[in-house]
């Protein structure tokens, strides 16, 4: 099998794009004795190539919080020559991964990454919904582990108002968890509301990245504004002054979902990794 070049060590990486209901999840990130997404992808995979000291290097696009789910998340792994050598004759394909992972994590596809792809750091943005079912929609209890339910009602043009003035490169520091060495600027590209045809509230974004708490802070923010506690400038204002604040709250985490990680082209993977290393440090970030 031939290895990708530019990665050190003669390692060969993957990429692996894949699906998970977070519901069941304590988050993505391995932890002692809970059950995580990562612990059981890196069993997976241990099954297949043996023990792993450093746990494959495996990186994620960005890490989620306990009961966030994904449709798409993007990870990448790095196996050396011994371990590659146990596949055989054998491909390492969706389906056999699939076999050694639960029904709640779902394998889309595994490939030889491309030179310079680094699952976090070549990312150029994230794009996250967040759905919620307020006093005008009816129940669906078989949707219940993915939407926020509420009583009240949400008008949703005070909300999309109230969107349009945090678009841009700004200091998000009002909706994020703040973490030493961490920057909490960011590029909002989308925050979009919108009232489904069911009735249901779909909230849009898109970031180059988000910082921890970012996105289900910002959509607090927006159902204070939806329920008339908040106005929108004040919200601006209180983006501006870029300090965490009690007048909204984190909403919860089942009815957010990662929909989307984007990449520039192949030629553009490891110049895009060297400048946001040179940014940020996103190895901070989960929502």
């Amino acid at each position: 099998m031939k290895k990708p070049a530019g990665v050190p060590g003669g390692l060969s990486r993957f990429r692996m794009d894949f699906a998970y209901d977070g519901t069941d999840f304590a988050g993505w990130a391995k932890q002692p004795g809970l059950r995580t997404v990562q612990s059981e992808v890196i069993s997976a995979l241990e099954t297949i190539f043996g023990p792993s000291e450093n746990d494959f290097a495996m990186r994620i696009a960005g890490r989620t919080d306990a009961g966030v789910h994904a449709s798409h998340q993007v990870l990448h792994f790095d196996l050396d020559q011994e371990q590659l050598s146990r596949l055989g004759r054998t491909a390492l394909t969706p389906k056999r991964m699939q076999r050694l992972t639960p029904v709640d994590i779902g394998i889309q596809s595994i490939a030889l990454a491309p030179e310079g792809f680094h699952a976090r750091f070549s990312a150029t943005g994230r794009s996250y919904e967040y759905t919620i079912v307020d006093a005008l929609c009816k129940p669906d209890p078989l949707r219940h582990r993915y939407v926020l339910t509420t009583g009240k009602k949400l008008d949703v043009a005070l909300m999309r108002d109230a969107a349009i003035g945090l678009l841009g490169v700004r200091d998000f520091g009002a909706f994020c968890r703040p973490r030493a060495g961490s920057t909490t600027i960011r590029e909002l590209r989308m925050l979009d509301v919108e009232r489904e045809k069911d009735g249901k509230i779909l909230i849009r974004l898109e970031a180059d990245a988000f910082c921890h708490n970012m996105v289900r802070a910002s959509v607090g923010g927006l159902c204070g504004v939806g329920e008339g506690r908040l106005g929108g400038e004040e919200l601006w204002a209180i983006q501006q002054a870029a300090v965490r604040t009690a007048k909204f709250k984190v909403v919860a985490p089942q009815g957010l979902n990662l929909v989307g990680v984007s990449y520039p082209p192949d030629a553009e993977l490891a110049s895009q990794a060297q400048k946001t290393r040179n940014k940020r440090d996103l190895d901070d970030i989960s929502v």
